[in-house]
């Protein structure tokens, strides 16, 4: 049987990254996730450091995840319970295929 799966990525601000590691792993999926440094580009400069205004670029933390479906109301509430107000940025994306070459 093929399980509708989706990869949730989350921007989350550097400062909150260890407690997002720890949320993800008492909800971790079969899958695991994976994160990255990336920058954050956006046109509103709040909360931003006078450095990242200049520069035009905010360092965060990406989270990547894939979540089969029966999953994905559970974990997204858990987040914006544990979460709610912090900044983090999300999105939902189906997964067309996936699997290991």
């Amino acid at each position: 049987m093929n399980t509708k799966e989706y990869l949730i990525t989350l921007n989350v601000p550097i400062s909150l990254e260890e407690a997002v590691v720890d949320s993800l792993l008492m909800l971790e999926s079969e899958h695991g996730f994976s994160s990255f440094p990336v920058s954050s580009h956006d046109h509103k400069n709040e909360g931003l450091s006078l450095a990242e205004q200049v520069t035009g670029r905010q360092k965060k933390v990406r989270f990547q995840m894939y979540v089969p479906e029966q999953s994905l109301a559970q974990l997204l509430e858990q987040l914006k319970s544990e979460f709610s107000g912090s900044g983090i940025r999300y999105w939902v994306l189906p997964v067309v295929e996936n699997g290991f070459i």
